[in-house]
């Protein structure tokens, strides 16, 4: 077909005038695949508005999003991540921390407040993902630990909202010490009767899923989280088999009983104080 080609290759197709966008104004859904107005999304507490895909938050927001404005204690700022095995690999693990740190503002992967959910005191602990994958080294064990005895000592309800790549690896052994010291903490606080709920969010896997995070005297999850303990492509190699559709998601940790509820963002801080009443009158 060469009588198609285009002859003379200097021609140029007019088109019409292409409109400025501002950068940063439109976000695209990764499950339907439709364009966002940014501050629509935020204005949802970052759920798409067409399909309700949770977008991952930061911890502040969920801080924000729990806790009443007034009343609000920041917790243990002054416990930092040490390099015990001082690891290298590409990076060194002291510059990866310091690099978090410095992008984040914060520590740590947790922050622990105690505050006030709808008047009533709580004591709660938020994990960010931005924080080298919400890993759980020794710090953030003890900051979790911590948060426990604050909760126990207040006498008031703990809260722990996950999000996690599991155990951070830099740290080794000391890091899957975290797993037991966490479970134990919580173990004391269910001796004194203290409510616990945990809420996972996308992601929750590892050794996190395989210790507090599915600890809780209720366990809620948001719609679509990633929640597991080993990587899918390790399961399936593993078994030799293909898995199930939607395997490791909310959805289908609560078809077989690993979940109790699963509770869509903007539901989040009204059917947690529901259950927190629920669970003061039985006690």
């Amino acid at each position: 077909m060469s009588w198609f080609r285009r002859k003379d290759k200097n021609i140029q197709t007019q088109s019409s005038e292409k409109k400025d966008i501002q950068e940063g104004l439109w976000v695209k859904c990764p499950s339907c695949r439709q364009i966002l107005y940014k501050a629509e999304l935020m204005q949802s507490n970052n759920v798409c508005y067409k399909c309700g895909y949770h977008f991952r938050i930061p911890a502040s927001s969920y801080i924000d999003l729990l806790l009443d404005t007034e009343g609000r204690q920041r917790y243990f700022q002054n416990i930092k991540p040490l390099d015990p095995l001082k690891f290298k690999a590409q990076k060194k693990y002291s510059d990866q921390l310091s690099a978090a740190q410095q992008r984040t503002g914060h520590n740590e992967a947790v922050q622990v407040f105690e505050g006030l959910m709808f008047e009533k005191p709580i004591v709660i602990a938020v994990m960010d993902f931005s924080f080298i994958g919400g890993s759980m080294g020794s710090a953030v064990g003890e900051l979790l630990a911590k948060s426990a005895d604050l909760a126990r000592e207040k006498k008031i309800p703990l809260i722990i909202v996950s999000a996690s790549g599991g155990a951070r690896m830099m740290e080794g052994a000391y890091s899957l010490m975290q797993m037991a010291k966490t479970s134990a903490k919580l173990s004391q606080l269910a001796d004194a009767k203290i409510p616990y709920i945990s809420i996972m969010t996308d992601p929750t896997t590892g050794g996190v899923t395989a210790s507090f995070a599915m600890l809780g005297d209720v366990n809620i999850a948001e719609p679509g989280a990633l929640i597991g303990f080993a990587g899918q492509r390790v399961i399936k190699q593993t078994i030799g088999a293909d898995l199930p559709e939607g395997f490791q998601r909310a959805e289908f940790l609560l078809e077989k009983g690993f979940l109790d509820l699963i509770v869509p963002r903007d539901d989040l801080k009204q059917k947690v104080a529901e259950i927190l009443d629920i669970l003061h009158a039985k006690t």
